[in-house]
């Protein structure tokens, strides 16, 4: 078959249109001539290699003859589909037919939206030389400032990105104690051969035991495509749901427990289940002051960087007071209590 455009742009031969577009973006904007100051010749090649591949497989008439003929066939060795058989020349010969090729530049520029990537200087296969491109231009080597996090003046005239789409995504104190798998049903528009649809995608989500409120989930390009523009990034959001049981508070779990004040002087046992379904049974054998608070090791939130270790248990207890005592009652608790304040 002689060139491999699928490999050239790595993908596979059932590729659809979106992911022609996706490998053509990643690999213009790596073999770019100006982004590659120190290899011009080398990336000029790549990057005509790189267009014509995307050029002839976007196209569904090209592709077909690609896939059928190989490389001759778009040099007009066969007839491409659809246009019948080759009609005889007036010497009697076969008339060849030969799909028209665009510059790389002109591919360049139709794909991200914007007459020239140098603002009018660059031109590819046409003025300025064997390629046409600038030897630093008018934006100088800083026109892919924005792939290396700069702000320079060329920025303005590559393709942007939309702002991100945040989305809230609601969790249980379980989910994220015991980690968890969410599907998102999202819609979205592209742009495939036929123009612009909407598609619907399930996307899935593994939450990582002990994730915490405020965790983000990037899922890259997701958003609507728009011509000229590179996708949005659409970002989940991890939230917390109330528990009726457990508060958090970093790694550590927080459970207030009532007891009457009597058990509070005299000895108390908690109860209680755990977020994975466990029973404990934690004695306390200190007297329970207003402030008193009992910590169990290990038995709080997973730590995401190390979900084989978890934080604390923290027991907290809010102790009832009788509303009211008799006389006698007063009497017998101030004969008890008398040593004690004495000491």
């Amino acid at each position: 078959m002689g060139v491999d455009y699928y490999k050239i742009l790595g993908v596979d031969k059932t590729a659809n249109d979106d992911d022609l577009k996706k490998a053509y973006r990643k690999l213009a904007m790596k073999w770019h001539p100006d982004k590659n100051p120190n290899n011009k010749n080398g990336a000029e090649a790549k990057f005509k290699q790189i267009s014509e591949a995307y050029d002839v497989l976007s196209d569904s008439q090209k592709r077909a003859v690609y896939d059928q003929y190989g490389e001759e066939g778009l040099k007009g060795q066969v007839p491409p589909p659809g246009a019948g058989s080759f009609s005889g020349g007036s010497d009697g010969s076969s008339a060849n037919f030969r799909f028209n090729t665009r510059s790389a530049d002109d591919i360049f520029s139709e794909f991200f939206g914007f007459s020239s990537p140098f603002g009018g200087v660059g031109d590819m296969g046409g003025r300025g030389g064997a390629t046409g491109f600038s030897r630093g231009g008018i934006f100088g080597d800083d026109i892919f400032g924005q792939f290396r996090g700069g702000a320079g003046e060329g920025s303005a005239h590559m393709p942007r990105k939309s702002a991100p789409i945040e989305k809230t995504l609601q969790c249980s104190l379980e989910d994220l104690y015991k980690g968890t798998t969410k599907k998102m049903k999202i819609s979205r528009d592209v742009t495939d051969a036929s123009g612009p649809t909407t598609v619907e995608e399930i996307l899935t989500i593994e939450i990582k035991p002990g994730w915490k409120k405020g965790t983000k989930i990037t899922f890259p390009e997701k958003g609507n495509e728009q011509r000229g523009l590179i996708p949005a990034d659409l970002v989940f959001i991890i939230d917390e749901k109330p528990h009726r049981v457990f508060k958090r508070d970093g790694n550590d779990l927080v459970f207030t427990q009532k007891v009457p004040l009597v058990d509070a002087l005299t000895g108390y046992t908690v109860h209680l289940t755990t977020l994975d379904d466990r029973n404990l049974t934690i004695p306390i054998n200190s007297i329970i002051s207003p402030t008193y608070e009992e910590v169990v090791k290990g038995e709080g939130m997973p730590i995401p960087k190390e979900p084989s270790k978890k934080g604390n248990l923290r027991i907290k207890f809010n102790i009832k007071f009788p509303s009211r005592l008799t006389s006698d009652q007063k009497s017998g608790i101030k004969r008890l209590l008398t040593s004690y304040t004495s000491t």
